[in-house]
Parts: structure tokens; C-alpha cells; sequence
């Protein structure tokens, strides 16, 4: 049967307790339901390859009409949206099953990158209006969040039993930037904009370098 959205985030990584991300989803999902829509969320491993399975098999049995999968980004000064998911894996750190691959694709033979289906310019302005530091980000990393993203945008792109459903990557900094009752609101803020908007803000939203 399908739902509304489905909703991810990632175990704890490198050691830490726990990982912003998932506390994000935590948070957002019973926000969201008391907005009246039917929220899935799952806890994906930090491991290339077992995430973007987990994720499929999720997309697959919910048939959400909208998927927004987090990840923590320390070291930003915001939330972000990612525009483009590229087709490699280059990690600069091991993941939790020790996986380290250099220079490979996420799926081979697959296009270099997949852009997002989600209004992420509008999910910006939707956080400035509620005061919480955001911006859109154009690459999502080589790591395993990236893996994630691309591993969504080509599902959704070719397989044909999953046609209208939108999806993209959001990051969010450590606690330490943006604590998690704040991050769990913009997240609900942020799905509720893509909810509702099927065109997205045509402003400036590019970065330099």
C-alpha cells in the first residue's frame, strides 16, 4: 500500500554516539504525522552498497510519493539541500563494515550524475523564513550519503513501476550548528514544501567554487 513519505537518515559513524541525521528523521517523522501525512522511516547502515539496498527495498514496499533521505554533513554552517548525486565512490575514511573504495561508481555504466526532483530552492527560502541556516549544495560528497542519493535518483529515473515518485538528499551540520529539535523542525518544513510545491523558486542559488 503506498504512503507519503518515506523518510531516512544513517546510524552512527567514525566512532560517535549517535548521528544527526537519524535524530533529524526521528524528530520530523511524528511532526509530519500530525500534519496528517503517512510517514515510513528507516535507519540506514553507513556502509556503501547495504545502504542504497535497505533504501530500494523501502522505496519498493511503501511506494511513497515523496522520499527524503538525510545525512549529517559536520563542518557546514547550515542545512542542505543537494542538487546533483555523481556516480562515485571515493572514501576518505573507511565505512562501518570497513569499506573503503577509491575511484569506483556507484553503478557501473550508469550516467555521471543524477539531479534532484525536490524544490530544493524552495526548501531554502522556507528555512530563511523560519530563521535556521540553510543553503542549496551542489555536491553531496563521494561518501556514503552520496552513494545513497545517487542509488535513489537512478532508481527512480529507470524503474518503471516507480514513475512520478520525487526524491533527493538533504544534509544537516552537527548539533553543535544546528541542535536537534531545530533540525527536526526544518526537516518537517522542509518535506512540507516539497509536498506542496511541484515547481520549484527560480532564484539564485549557485555557488562559486
Amino acid at each position: 500500500m503506498a504512503i507519503d513519505v518515506l523518510l531516512t537518515g544513517f546510524e552512527p559513524f567514525a566512532g560517535a554516539a549517535t548521528n544527526e541525521s537519524w535524530e533529524a528523521v526521528r524528530g520530523a517523522a511524528p511532526r509530519l504525522r500530525e500534519q496528517g501525512l503517512e510517514v515510513a522511516a528507516e535507519e540506514l547502515p553507513v556502509e556503501f552498497g547495504p545502504a542504497g539496498d535497505l533504501l530500494a527495498t523501502a522505496v519498493r514496499e511503501h511506494h511513497p510519493r515523496l522520499v527524503v533521505a538525510v545525512g549529517l554533513a559536520a563542518g557546514r554552517h547550515g542545512i542542505t539541500p543537494e542538487r546533483v548525486a555523481v556516480n562515485v565512490r571515493d572514501a576518505r575514511i573507511p565505512d562501518n563494515a570497513g569499506a573503503s573504495p577509491v575511484d569506483d561508481p556507484v553503478i557501473a555504466g550508469g550516467p555521471v550524475g543524477h539531479v534532484t526532483s525536490l524544490p530544493i530552492k524552495a526548501m531554502v527560502a522556507a528555512l530563511a523564513d523560519e530563521g535556521i541556516p540553510g543553503s542549496v549544495s551542489q555536491t553531496a560528497g563521494t561518501y556514503v550519503c552520496n552513494d545513497v542519493f545517487y542509488r535513489l535518483q537512478h532508481l527512480l529515473a529507470t524503474d518503471a513501476s516507480l514513475v512520478g515518485i520525487r526524491g533527493g538528499f538533504v544534509h544537516v551540520p552537527d548539533a553543535a550548528v544546528v541542535d536537534a529539535a531545530t533540525a527536526s523542525r526544518a526537516l518537517t518544513r522542509m518535506v512540507l514544501v516539497a509536498w506542496d510545491t511541484s515547481t520549484d523558486l527560480r532564484r539564485p542559488g549557485g555557488a562559486e567554487h
